[in-house]
């Protein structure tokens, strides 16, 4: 939830950490951008998220912070963390992928947006 939709984003990701570990055991340390395009919002939510998760298993690292802009179907977003030290972080799953089950990019009565959707471990 955020007051604009790439704050949404940026605390949908929080989240998405928030599946493995205690975002606050992650140093974020190392910068990694992600780009996306797609002209659904939703369908560029779930790119985000798949993004991540892509650069979360491929570099063995976990996100701590994150930056999002988005430009019309465009999304340019910064991760930051280090690399996976299984002592400190204890990781409790592993995501394999952003669904479509419970997708939603919208806002609410209150004007916030929400960006939400099931994370397959």
């Amino acid at each position: 939830m955020g007051a604009t939709r790439a704050a949404a984003f940026e605390q949908a990701a929080v989240a998405l950490t928030a599946v493995v570990t205690d975002p606050e055991r992650v140093v974020a340390r190392d910068a990694v951008t992600v780009s996306c395009t797609c002209p659904d919002p939703e369908m560029l939510f779930v790119d985000w998220l798949n993004a991540l998760i892509y650069e979360m298993a491929t570099r063995r690292m976990l996100f701590r912070r994150y930056e999002v802009h988005i430009d019309g179907d465009r999304l340019s977003g910064t991760a930051w963390g280090e690399p996976v030290d299984v002592s400190r972080h204890e990781p409790a799953a592993e995501t394999k992928g952003a669904t479509l089950t419970a997708l939603s990019v919208n806002r609410d009565a209150a004007g916030r947006w929400v960006a939400q959707c099931v994370i397959d471990v």
